[in-house]
């Protein structure tokens, strides 16, 4: 199976470098495909759920904040805010991200508290359906 390089970087740390057979993003555009020898592409990545598989057959999942991806020379590259592993989200704390943005939005506070109120509570919603999807429950 042909294989290509893929580097995930979050704000402020490597989520996954290795490796890759195939990764599909969530793109500005929809949901995007990529396997070995792509086109060169850079695109916007929307909040949701990263897709890829390892050589092995391995099928991982990230939550994922906005960002951009990059693909060049069999080499692809994702810069994201963030990216979670759906078992170590924190579900609790999700949830109470969510509660805040909700009262944030329902009081109408003033535009820059707003718009960051919506980014919050699309962040939140994401990681507790990656989590309910793809996550293990102990």
């Amino acid at each position: 199976m042909n294989e290509f390089n893929l580097h995930i970087i979050e704000a402020d740390r490597d989520f996954y470098d290795g490796k890759c057979v195939s990764l599909v993003v969530p793109t500005t555009e929809g949901m995007y495909g990529i396997q070995a020898m792509h086109e060169n592409l850079v695109a916007a990545i929307s909040i949701g759920v990263i897709k890829y598989t390892l050589p092995d057959g391995t099928r991982c999942h990230a939550a994922v904040s906005n960002g951009m991806v990059k693909v060049e020379n069999n080499n692809v590259l994702v810069l994201v805010e963030s990216a979670e592993d759906p078992d170590d989200i924190d579900e609790e704390r999700a949830r109470l991200e969510a509660e805040e943005a909700r009262d944030i939005l329902s009081g109408k506070t003033d535009r820059l508290n707003y718009r960051a109120a919506k980014g919050m509570m699309a962040r939140a919603a994401n990681r507790l359906k990656i989590k309910k999807r793809y996550g293990r429950y102990e």
